[in-house]
């Protein structure tokens, strides 16, 4: 006669009905002995296309797409040249004037030694990855998923899409030594006062922020100045956290002088 131990089931198989049951089960690194040894194995259970799915909905499923995200990030931008980010309103016409001063900021980085870093949409951003991309640069796209956006503009080299805001929003700031506001609304507001506020916490160092175009800007600042800082919500020298002009070749200076290039 065989071995008894030869008549058990292959350890983390399915049990067949009237098979000995075996007394001790490996999964992984976990061991499993009497009455806590599972039917099926690990690869099982994962190729098994039925069952619940919800669990793709859950937080700790979310944890690891965000992971997935900060790595496709940090894995695409990791060997980007020295950049600047550029923000701008999606709703900037082609032709326009704010367009045309994009397209030239897009190129004078360029010509400065920088990539030019876009949230990738229309607009101001497509304008800026055009001038980069006519002055032979590498120009970059950073998209988010929304019901309304339709996708990385034809100008962008490097193209990354986020789910996540958060995961965006770091990849915008780790990647560039400064930002260029152009006109924009809630979306540029949103990345231009979270710059701000890791400046002034010191969570970055050495990060110019410029606004271009001092009629657009020109209310929100004398609004900072006369109700923000008046009322003590913020110290004068916040104020000088940022630069308005109106100039690109001024505003590639003051870039070019702060990060020391």
């Amino acid at each position: 006669m065989g071995n008894p131990e030869d008549a058990r089931i292959p350890e983390g198989a399915e049990i067949p009905e009237g098979a000995v049951k075996p007394e001790e089960q490996r999964l992984g690194p976990v061991l499993r002995r009497r009455d806590q040894v599972q039917p099926g194995t690990t690869d099982q259970r994962l190729l098994d296309s039925e069952g619940d799915s919800e669990w793709v909905h859950t937080d700790p499923w979310r944890v690891m797409r965000i992971q997935s995200e900060f790595v496709e990030g940090f894995g695409a931008l990791a060997e980007l040249p020295s950049a600047i980010s550029v923000f701008g309103s999606a709703r900037t016409p082609a032709g326009s004037a704010e367009y045309e001063a994009g397209v030239r900021i897009g190129k004078a980085l360029v010509e400065a030694g920088f990539a030019v870093i876009t949230g990738g949409g229309p607009g101001a951003m497509e304008a800026a990855n055009k001038g980069a991309r006519e002055a032979e640069g590498v120009s970059v796209g950073l998209g988010i998923e929304l019901p309304f956006e339709s996708g990385l503009n034809a100008h962008v080299d490097i193209g990354v899409n986020f789910r996540y805001f958060f995961v965006r929003k770091t990849m915008f700031v780790k990647y560039a030594q400064g930002f260029v506001v152009l006109p924009g609304g809630l979306g540029t507001l949103d990345e231009l006062f979270e710059a701000l506020t890791l400046v002034q916490t010191g969570k970055v160092t050495r990060f110019p922020i410029v606004l271009f175009g001092s009629a657009y800007w020109g209310g929100l600042v004398d609004w900072l100045r006369d109700t923000v800082v008046a009322q003590g919500k913020a110290s004068e020298r916040d104020l000088l956290l940022f630069h308005v002009t109106d100039d690109v070749d001024e505003a590639v200076r003051l870039v070019t002088k702060e990060v020391g290039r």
